[in-house]
């Protein structure tokens, strides 16, 4: 019998299929080296809802000395807001007295648009409100371009806009992944839910309980960021996981609704870490 010689291998690994998702645009990164690992228009200017969010916390997160313990007093004009924009809310009582730390918090699990307001009065200067939450959206801008995002201009500090709130895909993962190497904004995207202890006007005390409107928290390893939506803004998702060691971070805009936006997450989670 003569020997072919003919030496058969393994068939190679075909790389995973793109997915196809619902969401208008859609971009994810290797946290490690920023390599795009999907696209789909992720340079498109589209409103963000509350994912804005993310920079109202990283301004706050960037102020030097920050004393994360100091103390807001909850003012009229906050929960005034709420009413007149029939926006999301951490419930803050008018008169209480919550730290900053709490502020996140509140900010960041249940979307407190409340808590939002406070802050951007408290981090912004000025002698008015006015002129303070002016300044802070300023500081919200100034900080998008140091970090490069070409696409991304903010008029509120909560995603709530003005007609010129709009960011992209690649942008608002560019910023997620800055504001999650500070640890303080890491622990506080990743709690599912918190109690908190404030002080009243009265000098009593009550607990606010928040939850985190991400569901998707624990999911094969997620554990951040924000979520958002409105009329314009549709369902979107910043997100990030880590599985094996690795971390990818992305973002979903205009998703058509909260079921198909967890979908698309999903899709793009597995597909991310399936290309690494």
């Amino acid at each position: 019998m003569i020997a072919t010689g003919v030496v058969t291998s393994a068939p190679a690994q075909a790389a995973p299929a793109k997915p196809t998702i619902t969401a208008k645009g859609g971009f994810v990164w290797n946290n490690a080296n920023s390599k795009a690992l999907y696209t789909k228009a992720a340079d498109t200017k589209r409103s963000t809802g509350s994912t804005t969010k993310i920079m109202t916390a990283k301004v706050v997160l960037s102020q030097k000395n920050l004393n994360l313990n100091a103390k807001v007093t909850v003012s009229k004009a906050y929960s005034d807001y709420i009413v007149k924009n029939q926006a999301s809310h951490a419930g803050l009582i008018v008169g209480d007295k919550v730290t900053v730390r709490q502020l996140l918090y509140a900010l960041m699990l249940p979307s407190g648009c409340d808590a939002a307001y406070a802050l951007a009065d408290k981090f912004g200067t000025g002698s008015t409100r006015a002129a303070r939450v002016k300044s802070f959206i300023s500081k919200m801008n100034s900080t998008a371009k140091s970090l490069g995002m070409k696409n991304t201009k903010f008029d509120s500090f909560d995603g709530i806009s003005n007609g010129s709130n709009y960011s992209t895909p690649r942008d608002l993962t560019k910023l997620a992944s800055n504001t999650l190497k500070n640890s303080t904004f890491k622990s506080i995207v990743g709690t599912k839910t918190t109690k908190q202890k404030v002080t009243t006007k009265s000098g009593g005390y009550r607990y606010y309980t928040w939850e985190n409107t991400n569901k998707l928290l624990g999911w094969k390893g997620t554990f951040g960021v924000k979520t958002g939506s409105g009329a314009q803004a549709k369902y979107c998702l910043v997100f990030s996981a880590t599985r094996n060691g690795k971390t990818i971070v992305g973002t979903v805009l205009t998703s058509t609704n909260a079921t198909t936006r967890t979908a698309d997450v999903k899709k793009l989670m597995d597909y991310g870490f399936a290309t690494l």
